[in-house]
């Protein structure tokens, strides 16, 4: 995961002091709200994770034909993650 538990808890808590700041949300349970999100944006970072694994699997495989043909790595990687989540519907 790119962000660790203290750097989510954080980004979560920013979001929701500045929804609250904005006028854009009026909460009864700040904590509870706090926790959702907090969760949330630890699944979806998870998801990332995990479409990197399968990406880096997919190259693994055709490593040898990358080479072979002079390929860049890093823009097979950024095409090949932006194809699939966009099938799969994850925003990057």
């Amino acid at each position: 995961m790119r962000l660790n538990k203290n750097q989510i808890e954080h980004l979560a808590f920013i979001i929701v002091r500045g929804l609250q700041k904005d006028g854009k949300v009026l909460l009864e349970d700040k904590d509870e709200l706090l926790e959702q999100l907090i969760v949330l944006l630890t699944e979806e970072f998870q998801k990332e994770d995990q479409l990197d694994q399968e990406v880096r699997e997919i190259l693994s495989q055709h490593m040898e034909k990358i080479r072979r043909e002079n390929i860049e790595y890093q823009t097979m990687f950024r095409m090949i993650k932006t194809k699939l989540a966009k099938e799969r519907n994850i925003v990057l």
